[in-house]
């Protein structure tokens, strides 16, 4: 399929975004779900509902409050360019930080379902046998639910992919710096006999999202036939 130098940016730019999405909420997502399946604490259900707020949230909220928080001038936004010069307004990392908060959910809701998964007892008794928890987890838990992280972290990717209304939020619609395949969709429908850019980049979103699809179906399915085993 032939496709145009500012599509291939925009392909480029949005597996990019989506890489770095999930590689960096991946350990953050899994030390949460571990926390949310195995630990019973005060302020559990807030801290539930706060991680999937933004599957509720209009992803233009989602944008707004990121824009308030780490916009240059944003609470944090600020501190970090004061003392470190880091930015996330209008660049790509804003793009993969608004891409990261809506994905994040399903990354960590895949995993906490493989945690609960996990039988306790191989647990408890690797610890009567003296391992310490580090252990227990690196050993038992992680090799068991590798499943679910997997499929955490298709679905996680695939919404990354065709994450929108967060992302022009925050970072706006800047071609090859923060225009994504969504994004430069949305250009197009505004330009006069882009159609066939518009058809392009659908069909790429399509194939990509039905593969992440079928992998994260099929990976669920293997997940749950190792918990009846």
């Amino acid at each position: 399929m032939f496709l145009t130098p500012i599509e291939w940016q925009a392909l480029i730019l949005s597996l990019k975004i989506a890489l770095v999405s999930v590689t960096v909420s991946l350990p953050i997502g899994i030390v949460l779900a571990w926390f949310l399946a195995r630990k019973k604490f005060v302020g559990k259900s807030l801290l539930n509902g706060f991680i999937h707020l933004p599957l509720v949230l209009p992803p233009v909220v989602t944008g707004y409050l990121l824009l308030v928080v780490m916009g240059r001038r944003g609470i944090v936004g600020q501190w970090l360019y004061d003392n470190f010069g880091v930015s996330f307004s209008f660049s790509w990392k804003g793009a993969a930080l608004a891409s990261s908060v809506v994905a994040f959910p399903l990354l960590v809701h895949a995993i906490r379902l493989s945690i609960e998964l996990v039988d306790r007892e191989l647990e408890d008794a690797a610890r009567i046998l003296g391992a310490s928890p580090w252990r227990v987890f690196f050993s038992i838990t992680l090799p068991s639910i590798y499943p679910g992280i997997l499929s955490g972290v298709v679905l996680a990717f695939a919404r990354s992919l065709g994450e929108f209304g967060a992302t022009i939020t925050f970072v706006s619609n800047i071609p090859s710096e923060t225009q994504t395949i969504p994004l430069a969709m949305f250009s197009f429908l505004e330009t006069p006999n882009a159609e066939e850019s518009v058809a392009r980049l659908c069909v790429i979103s399509i194939m990509i999202s039905l593969v992440s699809l079928f992998g994260s179906e099929w990976l669920s399915c293997r997940m749950k036939k190792m918990g009846m085993k």
